[in-house]
């Protein structure tokens, strides 16, 4: 499984590199705190797939809250054929540890 830390993945964004976000936690979640991500929830996740269909060659990283939930995207989206998916290590509690202390 590749995964890819909170620092690694703010060093990239800054440098507005081509990455896919999907946000796969709650809506709830999404409106606390979101760093800009497609919000899919995992629940749903595997009936929109096909929605996503265009970036199956694009990186792509997916982030829940602590990194768990987006650890069972990963894999469904690699089972779909996805091969450029990276788990967000630590989820938004890295992150908002990380960069909004």
């Amino acid at each position: 499984m590749s995964e890819i830390t909170v620092k690694g993945l703010k060093e990239r964004l800054d440098k507005k590199e081509d990455i896919v976000l999907i946000d796969v936690r709650e809506p709830y979640e999404h409106e606390e705190y979101n760093i800009g991500g497609r919000l899919i929830p995992l629940g749903e996740l595997s009936g929109k797939l096909y929605e996503l269909e265009e970036f199956k060659n694009n990186e792509v990283v997916v982030y829940c809250r602590s990194g768990n939930r987006s650890g069972m995207a990963q894999h469904l989206m690699q089972n779909f054929g996805f091969e450029n998916v990276h788990n967000l290590v630590g989820g938004m509690e890295e992150w908002k540890n990380e960069f909004d202390t």
